[in-house]
């Protein structure tokens, strides 16, 4: 009797194990099994698991993306109470209506806060699962530590100098700065992206500092009655013991005065308003150094390029006109006075005022069309690289020679009619953008330009602080009154207007003209004492030259404003 032979046993399986039969398929061999496990879904029904994803915890999305998706965790306590006791600082310290040394101790306590923010790690418990993977947090660039020591020196400017003109100068940069220091950016695009982050980093904050409270309050514990008992009781010392001094001692009386201001509403008002702006502010800073945005998109230089004769034939009709302009105006550029009084009808105001503005923006238009040239021209082959080399360099120096040109006209115009704020300013933006076409020159030899719109604002700022260094108040007073003694001709109207910066060269003129210039000034000094959070290093001086030999008021006999056209 015949009987089939056994199946070998399938791959794997231990000896003698029994073995299942089922009907052969051609093609397969039977395989031994076990019986299924009755509470054991088919394979086919089960649902795909869903793994948790072991690189977090990440900040839920966001509608800026990956490119600003924002802290993770909730404030830290250090970066709540850091922001919270700068605002006190600020609210306490800043002089809305003048310059004053309250700027400058704001702009301490405020990189003060920020420093903690960063730096003091937060003690609140990890909730879930530690992180495996770390988000590549975007390295500090070293031109942020010159971001924030430029944003302190520009408020500090209030300290030194009284002039409001310029300390509004220079606290609208400081903001620019400011938002430079905490948000970064190389290019133009990243550089103007990152001031505008600024206002909405602060919207972004008040969620993340909410959260930060609300932490800290459920795992403080008693810490923060300790706190407030700490606060409390300082406080009361201080007032007690203030009072019994100020009761005891006149001249500490005065001080105290000085120092602490008369409470009302109106001054109510003023604290609650800064403590507001001023937490605003450090909140979407801390927001920002917390969670830095993605700003290397916007960092890549241009890929779209143009063909060689697309730009070649229209700049380099541009640097021919440029050329003619500069060879055959060499007598209405350098020309000077002698051009003026031989040309009939030529005025001064005319050939000076009135070109400089002209070459102003002739330059200012030049700058955006190297700009554009720069980002699409080709330069793949050498003729490419060469050609941008020659056209663009071209263009930048006779532009040089422009710059110099305008620099001139206003050097004369100030000799004849005086200098005034308005023109000082003028003849330094003239003076930097020079500077800034010898850096495109630089940047063209070099065929890289990723340092130059950094450079190139940082060159604006450190302009606007030397400016502020020059005193150009005290400058325009002691150009005029140079003039005077030369000329015979002066406009006090227009001296009486400047600020107490320049009480010291005012102080050169004599009799009517000394006192026509220097009683408005004296007034205002007189009338509007600063405490100590308007101190200032200009006022001081003033008040100290013209206690001891005070202006007496003027008649009629003031000289007009002639001077000024």
């Amino acid at each position: 009797m015949s009987t089939n032979p056994p199946s070998p046993a399938p791959e794997n399986s231990p000896a003698g194990a029994p073995q299942a039969k089922k009907p052969e398929t051609p093609g397969k061999s039977v395989l031994a099994t076990t019986p299924p496990r009755p509470t054991a879904p088919p394979a086919q029904s089960q649902p795909a698991m869903q793994v948790a994803p072991l690189h977090g915890p990440w900040a839920a999305p966001s509608l800026f993306g990956n490119r600003w998706a924002g802290p993770a965790r909730p404030a830290s306590r250090a970066t709540v109470v850091a922001v919270l006791v700068a605002a006190l600082v600020a609210a306490l310290s800043v002089p809305l209506d003048r310059s004053g040394v309250g700027w400058l101790v704001t702009a301490i306590a405020g990189v003060a806060a920020l420093i903690v923010a960063r730096v003091v790690p937060d003690q609140a418990p990890q909730r879930g699962p530690a992180p495996l993977v770390h988000r590549n947090l975007h390295t500090v660039s070293k031109f942020r530590f010159f971001w924030a020591a430029t944003t302190v020196a520009l408020l500090g400017v209030g300290t030194f100098r009284a002039a409001g003109w310029l300390f509004f100068l220079c606290l609208c940069t400081a903001v620019v700065t400011g938002a430079l220091a905490v948000a970064g950016g190389r290019s133009l695009r990243a550089m103007i992206v990152a001031v505008l982050m600024a206002p909405v980093a602060g919207f972004r904050a008040l969620p993340w500092v909410r959260r930060g409270l609300t932490a800290a309050r459920q795992g403080g514990g008693g810490k923060g009655l300790r706190i407030a008992a700490t606060v409390a009781v300082s406080v009361a010392l201080l007032v007690v013991f203030g009072s019994l001094f100020a009761s005891a001692d006149a001249a500490f009386a005065d001080l105290i005065d000085r120092a602490v201001p008369d409470f009302d509403g109106v001054t109510a008002v003023r604290w609650v308003f800064v403590f507001v702006v001023t937490a605003f502010v450090l909140g979407g800073a801390a927001y920002l150094r917390a969670a830095p945005p993605d700003l290397t998109g916007l960092e890549r230089p241009g890929k779209r390029r143009v063909a060689r004769l697309e730009w070649a034939v229209p700049l380099t009709l541009l640097v021919l006109l440029f050329a003619m302009f500069v060879a055959v105006q060499l007598t209405v550029l350098f020309g000077g006075s002698e051009h003026v009084l031989d040309t009939e009808g030529l005025t001064y105001a005319e050939y000076a005022r009135g070109g400089f503005w002209q070459l102003l923006i002739a330059t200012g238009l030049t700058l955006a069309v190297l700009a554009g040239a720069a980002r699409w021209a080709p330069r793949e082959t050498t003729t490419d690289r060469v050609l941008i080399r020659v056209v663009l360099g071209a263009l930048a120096v006779l532009t040089l020679v422009i710059v110099a040109s305008a620099t001139h006209r206003m050097d004369l115009y100030a000799d004849t009619y005086g200098l005034t704020r308005l023109r000082l300013l003028v003849a330094l933006c003239e003076l930097w953008l020079g500077l800034v076409f010898v850096l495109i020159l630089v940047a063209g030899v070099r065929l890289t330009g990723l340092w130059l719109p950094r450079v190139v604002v940082g060159t604006a700022v450190l302009a606007l602080l030397g400016l502020a260094g020059a005193n150009p108040d005290r400058l325009i007073a002691d150009h005029n009154v140079s003039r005077f003694e030369q000329t015979g001709r002066i406009d006090t109207y227009y001296l009486s207007t400047l600020s107490a910066d320049a009480v010291p060269a005012l102080d050169r003129l004599s009799g009517t003209n000394r006192d026509c210039a220097l009683a408005p000034i004296d007034a205002d000094l007189r009338a509007d004492r600063d405490d100590w959070r308007g101190w200032n290093l200009g006022r001081y001086q003033a008040r100290d030259l013209l206690i001891h030999d005070p202006p007496h008021q003027p008649g009629d006999t003031c000289p007009g404003s002639y001077d000024l056209y």
